[in-house]
């Protein structure tokens, strides 16, 4: 006897729960937006021949959605057709004209049946001008009219997974909604593209294949998520349906084309990762396939073959990402966290199309979110990589030069031992090599330094002349020439000495190289005349301001062994701008001038004036 109240409170519940199951949708004043996939009845017809009459009349057969919150309702692949029921009731004062959204752009056919009769038909094997509003997702305007309750259909058929989105709108909020919707698939695409032109420039720079796989990879990625949004078939292929109902299958499965290949290429698994090498060669080769099947098998059959082959590549990628960052490959660390964000979104978008995971905002967005972690992740793998095989690259330069250093040092340790041997053998040539060569040198110095000042001689003196010249020419520079000749340097000679003599000419020697820079020239050319070549003077006024410097320089009080002296200097200046002047006729103008400043009462200077 318990049993009886038992089962009886259990078939209660059971019939409370499907007429609650099947209760009509309220739709209240201030409404904006609905959910409506746990709120559907949905009935099969495998034969996808039953009308609206038909299912109408088989009104007992539906059976509740079974989805929770604002999941989506999620068929797999199916080539069944699917009816959807739902009930509106709209309380006074609540809007009349809604907007009925199918937010899922991939599907084949989607025919909507309305309160009033109305009967809508769009999918994307149509063009998209034949919607009944323009928009990435199928949209159905709904007008209850004056009724307390109406009923709405829908009946769904696609040879690719099955999944039916519903939300209930009102229309500002649609469109308000759509807006933003946009705007983020816009900064996305919008991302794609840049990183895509991005990596397509380090590709012509570099020509490394890894970058123009990544752009491959990307170009794909890109038709597939048009694809799956809509934006495709609304701006990019809005009169081509045929292509607009491959595009989905062919962009994913060429993003997991050229993904295995660029995984191939960044990992170089051929080298490092043999074993995985050949699953992955085998994965690329099955995305392959999956693309001729799009155009020459059933669209089902690929759709589920990509689906299949992109959850399995997720696990090998993965794999060898982990492999090689436990060896320490460069880049495989950053490519592993890359990676493995994309093929997550990747793997939940696959177990949704199967059906074995629920439609939510996460599972149905996740290929987007993840791409979009992965073109940025990806792009610094790709630098982390480069900056790897430089450092790698930089070690073993080092080690080379270590190793070259080495052989130097055995080279000389073998150079010197066999140097010891001959020095004993050789060493009283050595000597008399090392004697002629430190009298080469002293006889080279003495060629040409004069032996009383150290300042360079005549012959030192015309060769830096010559080559000043020269340089003014190429250069289109200025040079300078300063003769100076000491005044009543021969009373002093000849009254106190030749020692005396020559004391003095070593001071002016010394005053001369103080008041010069390191780059001019200044020379005794004989008895008590010296001359000074300014190299890179930028006017005439820079020779005059050294030459104004040496007079007053000679000017101050000298005092030579104990002695003390007061001695001057004329000094000719001539300044060579170009041209074919010789350097004996430069050295003629300067005379010229010394002599003009000599007649000028010497102790002063003068600038050949032409």
């Amino acid at each position: 006897m318990p049993r009886i109240p038992a089962l009886l409170l259990l078939l209660c519940c059971w019939w409370c729960h499907i007429g609650a199951t099947f209760a009509a949708v309220r739709l209240v004043p201030g409404l904006a937006s609905f959910p409506l996939a746990n709120q559907v009845a949905i009935l099969e017809d495998p034969s996808g021949r039953l009308s609206l009459a038909d299912v109408q009349r088989r009104g007992a057969d539906f059976r509740p959605s079974q989805v929770q919150g604002d999941e989506a309702i999620n068929f797999g692949y199916s080539s069944s057709a699917w009816w959807l029921r739902v009930e509106l009731e709209a309380d006074t004062g609540a809007p009349r004209d809604w907007l009925l959204e199918v937010a899922f752009p991939t599907l084949d056919s989607v025919e909507y049946f309305g309160p009033g009769g109305e009967h809508l038909s769009t999918g994307d094997r149509l063009p998209f001008a034949q919607r009944p509003l323009e928009h990435r997702n199928f949209v159905f305007p709904v007008h209850l009219g004056d009724a307390a309750a109406s009923t709405v259909w829908l009946r769904v058929v696609s040879e690719g997974t099955l999944t039916v989105p519903l939300r209930l709108w009102q229309g500002d909020a649609f469109w308000q909604d759509s807006h933003a919707s946009y705007s983020v698939l816009s900064a996305y695409f919008g991302m794609l593209l840049a990183l895509a032109l991005y990596n397509l420039l380090l590709w012509f720079s570099l020509r490394d294949h890894n970058y123009l796989t990544y752009v491959l990879f990307a170009t794909s990625m890109a038709v597939g998520q048009l694809s799956l949004n809509g934006l495709g078939n609304e701006f990019l292929w809005p009169d081509w349906p045929v292509w607009g109902n491959l595009a989905f299958t062919i962009g994913f499965a060429g993003a997991g084309l050229f993904g295995a290949l660029f995984t191939r290429g960044f990992l170089e698994t051929r080298r490092n990762l043999p074993r995985l090498d050949g699953a992955v060669i085998g994965l690329a080769a099955l995305f392959a396939v999956c693309i001729m099947a799009a155009f020459a098998a059933p669209y089902r059959l690929a759709a589920i073959l990509t689906s299949l082959t992109g959850v399995t590549f997720s696990v090998v990628a993965v794999l060898a990402g982990l492999r090689c960052w436990r060896a320490g490959q460069p880049g495989a660390r950053t490519f592993l966290l890359a990676w493995t964000v994309l093929l997550m979104g990747v793997a939940v978008v696959g177990l949704r199309n199967l059906n074995v995971l629920p439609t939510t905002f996460v599972s149905f967005y996740a290929m987007q979110m993840g791409s979009a972690l992965e073109m940025l992740l990806l792009s610094f793998a790709l630098a982390d990589r480069i900056n790897g095989l430089r450092r790698e690259k930089d070690a073993a330069q080092s080690e080379a030069l270590a190793t070259k250093q080495q052989l130097v040092a055995a080279l000389q340790r073998s150079e010197a031992s066999l140097e010891r041997r001959v020095a004993e053998r050789t060493g009283e040539l050595e000597a008399a090599n090392a004697r002629l060569r430190e009298n080469e040198r002293q006889l080279q110095a003495l060629a040409h330094t004069d032996p009383l000042t150290g300042l360079a001689n005549r012959l030192l003196f015309d060769a830096r002349l010559e080559q000043s010249m020269q340089q003014a020419r190429r250069s289109h520079g200025q040079i300078a020439l300063l003769l100076i000749d000491l005044d009543h340097f021969k009373p002093i000679n000849d009254g106190y000495g030749h020692a005396i003599g020559d004391e003095v000419l070593r001071a002016a020697a010394e005053r001369f190289r103080g008041a010069v820079r390191e780059v001019d020239t200044v020379a005794r050319l004989g008895g008590d005349e010296f001359a000074v070549v300014l190299a890179g003077v930028s006017s005439g006024t820079d020779a005059e301001r050294m030459a104004d410097k040496i007079v007053a320089s000679l000017r101050e009080p000298m005092r030579v062994l104990g002695l003390p002296l007061e001695i001057t200097g004329s000094i000719g200046v001539a300044v060579f701008s170009g041209g074919e002047l010789s350097p004996s006729e430069l050295l003629r103008r300067a005379d010229q001038a010394m002599y003009a400043a000599k007649d000028a009462g010497r102790g002063c200077y003068r600038v050949f004036a032409g």
